[in-house]
């Protein structure tokens, strides 16, 4: 789809207009319209051929024009009017974590950087530490921004390889007829970044299945295709492997080639001493082959249970599988609401009506709007007077629904000293109450800490929000001792919520078993600012899972009445 190239195309825009010291409410409808279209679960061609782009929440007419322009021409004369004089490398640079045009636009004019090379000299002579709003501590983040960046080249973000992988799977089984088609590697284990995806296929007709799959309509270069194998470009330059295998090997196929490399190399030393080998074409005892159509043959044959493919990073599942001790892990079927979504009342793009709506065609039984709180101005947060009369819709909104309930909440923020954005009185009101780090990421380790403590000890407070403030690939975590964190969590009843949104992930998924080994309970929020990212949850409950947890460890699964009773158990 052409979703992903506009939405980089509008950041890059809005990236170049702040460099260039623009209007920055130009630069803020750029950005909005990017995170907009990179949300959407539509193709925005299909929607563009309907002509129904204006009706996006969010995209005005401008916004719908410079779309309609790009996909007729793939060029945007807008974007080469910006970028006049602003060169390749330094718009490459604007994507360096931890730096932003600004910075990027004083080290230019100041120093002449011009390219990646000379800034990375100028850092380790140390000429820009004297720089204003610069120092030692700004220049080491560009550093590791720069380090990060390196990283994250070749890989691919869990939340946009997910769902491309799942919309070829989906379509090569309806076009195929076979249902042993799956994605396999770290993509089946839901790990949040990705190389290529790899999919695993048999059906009677190998050929059949190959042809189908080099000829999808997102297949932009074929870059080999065998009897058993192909490879392809698809649109944003992702790269997909297709392998196709005998159907009395595809178990043992799709075991191995999910991995981790760690897992099976513990199942084939398990293997090795029970006289068995295990490999991609089956398990054999001698020259016979015993097992090897379905996955569970190799599990089976080590005398073991199969295990679900997120446990396996030889982190103990293996043991718990030999001990018939695994956990049953949470299924989204389970889950009944979405604790963390935005609606436009700060800076989300649909009504609280159009929420609840959309909460229950997905079956939920409640939903919590949390907003943003006043301090965090260029979202358009709540004051006190704002979220009384928001208080109020949902009440009036509320009276009309059946069997179905919004959560009246709020996403408060957490000042520079621990206090928080809004006042107590303001705070007993809301069924849900979720605090948050959107500033001051740059303190110490000490200060964090005893900031995010102090918020916790707020009797109001039901949650911490992304409890790192990571972004993936794009900002570290901040400086917290996150395991005194959790004790206070603990001592508190309070929540930490994973963050379902695509670059937060925010419990990743070893805290989550921590938590869970503490009896914390967690909460799943998409933190959704358009109903197309609602679909998240299906991340979320992917890293709760390669958590270890289980239903019961999830607020979510709850029932409202549960859930209320759980909220205001301390008031």
């Amino acid at each position: 789809m052409k979703n992903k190239e506009l939405a980089d195309l509008f950041n890059k825009m809005a990236d170049i207009l702040e460099f260039k010291g623009e209007n920055p409410f130009k630069i803020s409808a750029y950005r909005k319209a990017s995170r907009i279209l990179g949300d959407l679960t539509q193709d925005i061609e299909e929607i563009a051929k309907k002509g129904e782009l204006k009706k996006i929440p969010g995209i005005g007419e401008g916004m719908a024009q410079k779309v309609e322009e790009y996909l007729k021409t793939g060029k945007i004369a807008k974007f080469e009017e910006i970028r006049r004089g602003v060169s390749d490398e330094l718009i490459a640079m604007m994507e360096i974590p931890g730096m932003g045009p600004k910075t990027l636009s004083l080290i230019h004019k100041e120093r002449g950087i011009r390219n990646l090379s000379e800034l990375e000299k100028a850092l380790e002579n140390g000429s820009l530490i004297d720089l204003p709003g610069m120092g030692e501590k700004k220049a080491e983040n560009i550093k590791k921004g720069i380090e990060l960046l390196k990283q994250s080249k070749g890989r691919m973000n869990l939340g946009m390889a997910f769902p491309v992988a799942k919309r070829i799977v989906e379509t090569l089984r309806e076009r195929t007829g076979s249902q042993k088609i799956e994605w396999a590697g770290s993509l089946r284990r839901m790990k949040e970044n990705i190389g290529d995806i790899d999919i695993l296929a048999t059906g009677p007709k190998h050929e059949k299945i190959i042809e189908t799959f080099t000829h999808l309509p997102e297949v932009k270069q074929i870059l080999a295709s065998g009897e058993t194998k192909a490879s392809v470009i698809v649109e944003g330059g992702l790269q997909i492997d297709l392998r196709v295998v005998d159907e009395d090997s595809y178990g043992a196929a799709l075991q191995y080639f999910t991995g981790s490399k760690a897992h099976n190399i513990r199942l084939r030393g398990i293997a090795k001493g029970k006289g068995i080998k295990i490999n991609e074409y089956g398990v054999f005892k001698g020259d016979r082959k015993i097992g090897g159509r379905e996955e569970e043959d190799v599990y089976k044959a080590l005398g073991m249970v199969w295990i679900e493919p997120e446990l396996r990073e030889d982190r103990g599942e293996i043991e718990a599988s030999q001990k018939r001790s695994l956990p049953i892990l949470v299924k989204e079927s389970e889950i009944r609401g979405d604790l963390h979504v935005h609606s436009k009342w700060s800076d989300g793009t649909s009504s609280i009506e159009e929420i609840a709506q959309a909460a229950q065609k997905r079956g939920y039984q409640y939903i919590a709007v949390c907003d943003h709180s006043k301090s965090l101005k260029i979202t358009h947060g709540l004051d006190e007077s704002r979220l009384i009369k928001q208080i109020e819709e949902i009440e009036r909104i509320n009276e009309k629904m059946k069997g179905f309930r919004i959560l009246k909440g709020i996403e408060v923020d957490i000042l520079g000293d621990g206090r928080l954005d809004l006042s107590d009185q303001i705070l007993k009101r809301l069924d849900w109450v979720i605090a948050a780090i959107h500033s001051g990421f740059r303190q110490d380790r000490e200060k964090m800490t005893r900031r995010i403590i102090k918020a916790l000890e707020n009797p109001f407070v039901h949650a911490l929000a992304h409890p790192s403030g990571r972004l993936l690939g794009a900002r570290e975590a901040y400086e917290v001792d996150i395991e005194e964190i959790m004790k206070v969590a603990k001592r508190f009843g309070k929540a930490l919520e994973i963050n379902a949104y695509f670059e937060r992930l925010d419990l990743d998924d070893l805290h989550c078993r921590k938590a869970k080994e503490m009896g914390i309970p967690l909460a799943i929020g998409t933190d959704a600012h358009h109903l197309d990212q609602m679909w998240m949850m299906s991340l979320g409950v992917a890293v709760a899972r390669r958590g270890w947890l289980e239903s019961r460890d999830l607020l979510n699964t709850l029932p409202l009445n549960e859930l209320l009773k759980w909220s205001y158990r301390s008031r």
